[in-house]
């Protein structure tokens, strides 16, 4: 028989309904005593009984003490096969979806522990290499304008350090502290995380005294 998830009296119950909608056992047949069913199906005498039940029950079959179980309806052998088949197409479907569910939990553990890989080697890397660039430009705003990053205390205000001056599409590196700050240089900076806006205040502070008003 094939496997199920059905008790033995339930397997041994569907199996002769089967039989029996297929016409290895005809409508009127006598086939086997309970003693008989048990020895065949290599099962309990309790079990053979309920097996018995089952099919007396759906009128598939009739038991006659101390005789036999005689054929009734093919046609409600037939039934009882279609419910269990729809039950168990129920039953596979519930699998499966407990299946899916089970490995979309699997995938988002998964992902949310890469996720949290990803963000704590980033902040070890931002908090083992200050020297991730960042950039800011000047313009016509700022109190500092043409003027050198010397004169006005640039890195002792910000501690901030000027790696390249962007002037004119033109790429300075290393600029030193005498180099002026013109209109529409960018900055290319390193720092600790809160330099870029220590340097912010520090060349557009009206844009902090705004702020503060608001």
């Amino acid at each position: 028989m094939e496997q199920t998830n059905l008790a033995k009296y339930q397997e041994i119950a569907l199996d002769i309904a089967t039989k029996i909608a297929h016409g290895q056992y005809l409508l009127g047949q006598k086939i086997y005593a309970r003693s008989a069913l048990a020895i065949q199906y290599q099962v309990s005498a309790e079990t053979a009984r309920r097996a018995i039940c089952i099919l007396s029950d759906l009128n598939i079959a009739v038991p006659v003490k101390g005789s036999g179980v005689i054929i009734q309806s093919q046609e409600n052998a037939i039934k009882f096969i279609s419910q269990y088949e729809n039950i168990k197409t129920i039953h596979t479907l519930q699998e499966n979806i407990f299946i899916g569910m089970n490995r979309q939990q699997q995938e988002f553990s998964r992902l949310k522990k890469n996720l949290t890989t990803l963000i704590d080697r980033t902040e070890h890397f931002r908090s083992t290499n200050p020297f991730t660039p960042f950039q800011i430009e000047i313009t016509s705003e700022t109190p500092h304008l043409n003027q050198t990053a010397a004169a006005i205390r640039f890195w002792e205000c910000t501690k901030g350090t000027i790696i390249a001056i962007e002037h004119a599409k033109k790429l300075l590196l290393s600029p030193g502290p005498h180099t002026l700050l013109q209109e529409n240089d960018i900055l290319y900076l390193i720092g600790d995380d809160t330099c870029f806006e220590r340097v912010q205040r520090f060349l557009y502070p009206q844009d902090r005294d705004i702020s503060s008003i608001s």
